[in-house]
């Protein structure tokens, strides 16, 4: 039966500290970010015009264009940038109540930037793969499943939300522990990524240097 494809998925993430850590995180960011969609969403058309909502459209469909700029990027710094847009949406919660029309803008804009910063950290992680003897089918059908679990979940989340409570500052609240906990997993990425990088450049100018002195005897 074609479920029984699911288990080596789970197996590859079970075996895989570091794995799980980016699964879960890649899950729980897009949960809290497709919970607070639907809103947004309802905002949006609520208070901006047609063409500023098309203008993040197309912002947002440039990512293919713009990965080539990325191509040299340092993975781990990709993961503080995720981290500094993460810490501006949770405060941006706190003018909800100020300004709904500067909270939706900021939101926008941050979940634009996000979708793109998505993109290129997953361009760049596939090479970290072949440390984890992971197969990149098997990588691109854990995240897949991963995000669609956190769609399906974040919209449940959001509709029984909706249908239980009309007041978004509770739910702004809820996304901001689930928000923290997001960060505090992106730094643990972040540090594992960056020792990973400076391991490497050190192996590969410790292998420049053996070739050189060989040359030279």
């Amino acid at each position: 039966m074609a479920f029984k494809n699911y288990q080596p998925i789970f197996l590859e993430i079970k075996k895989s500290r570091f794995l799980r850590i980016q699964s879960f995180t890649l899950f729980l960011i897009t949960y809290v970010d497709w919970t607070l969609i639907p809103f947004i969403t309802k905002l949006e058309g609520t208070y901006l015009p047609v063409f500023v909502i098309s203008f993040y459209m197309l912002i947002g469909a440039l990512d293919g264009f713009i990965q080539p700029l990325f191509k040299n990027l340092k993975i781990y710094n990709i993961y503080l940038f995720a981290i500094g847009l993460d810490l501006i949406q949770i405060f941006s919660y706190l003018i909800f109540n100020e300004s709904i029309l500067l909270f939706t803008y900021i939101i926008l804009s941050i979940f634009t930037i996000q979708g793109i910063t998505f993109e290129v950290a997953r361009i760049h992680t596939v090479d970290f793969m072949q440390d984890e003897e992971v197969e990149l089918k098997d990588y691109l059908m854990i995240r897949s499943f991963m995000i669609s679990s956190a769609i399906v979940l974040g919209s449940l989340t959001a509709m029984l939300f909706d249908y239980l409570n009309k007041n978004l500052n509770f739910l702004l609240i809820y996304l901001s522990v689930l928000g923290l906990i997001g960060i505090l997993l992106q730094y643990k990425l972040y540090d594992k990524f960056k020792k990973r990088v400076i391991n490497s450049e050190i192996e590969i100018k410790t292998d420049k240097k053996e070739l050189f002195e060989k040359f030279r005897i």
